[in-house]
């Protein structure tokens, strides 16, 4: 069932015929290993999750025996957090402070390890939520590129919950642009075809593949 809801999402994105690679998160987040599995062994590699501890107990095991799975942190991170962060995942998509980027940068380069990172923007500018107000993300990439020489590859975004998430996602895909990034992560399971549309490359789908969660 699992392998079947994740090959109908990849046939509507070649559907849509979109102009860059777009690769598939599959947010495995809550559920345990045995019920993710299936897609594992299907040959899917790129898997979210959203809690540091979670993801040690599920993923530390078997990704020592497979190097081509990849781990993508999707949810909000401390700081305090960054040091087992950096050994179990391999992209980070929601980097949003400076003491943040700190931690990441002291720890990732004690073990050696070069973690990929998207820049969360908080592009509704919603008081409930992380990321880097707009107006301080020029100044935020500088930091990160220039001074403490992070990978970030890309922006990331959760839109508001109101019907127009395009207006969003076309939001996202101009600053890209203006900093030159190549990646953008945006799209759920409800709105994953309008963020390829807008140019996303890194989609973070979980219900559609995995069932509801309990």
């Amino acid at each position: 069932m699992i392998v079947e809801r994740f090959t109908k999402i990849k046939s509507n994105i070649l559907r849509l015929q979109p102009s860059r690679p777009v690769k598939i998160v599959a947010v495995s987040k809550t559920f345990p290993l045995s019920h993710i599995k299936p897609l594992i062994d299907h040959g899917h590699d790129h898997f979210g999750e959203n809690k540091v501890q979670e993801s040690f107990t599920k993923w530390a095991e078997i990704k020592k025996h497979n190097h081509h799975l990849k781990l993508h942190m999707v949810g909000k991170l401390q700081s305090n957090k960054a040091k087992n962060a950096v050994e179990i995942f391999d992209y980070i998509h929601s980097l949003d402070n400076q003491k943040l980027a700190d931690a990441l940068k002291k720890n990732q380069k004690k073990i050696n390890k070069n973690l990929k990172y998207f820049i969360q923007v908080n592009i509704g500018n919603e008081m409930q939520k992380s990321g880097i107000p707009v107006n301080e993300l020029d100044p935020f990439y500088n930091y990160c590129t220039k001074e403490i020489n992070l990978d970030v590859i890309g922006l990331m975004v959760l839109p508001p919950n109101n019907k127009n998430t395009k207006k969003y996602f076309e939001e996202l895909y101009n600053l890209s642009n203006s900093l030159a990034l190549s990646e953008l992560s945006m799209g759920m399971s409800s709105d994953y075809l309008d963020a390829i549309n807008c140019k996303a490359t890194f989609i973070r789908i979980g219900s559609l593949i995995f069932g509801p969660r309990s």
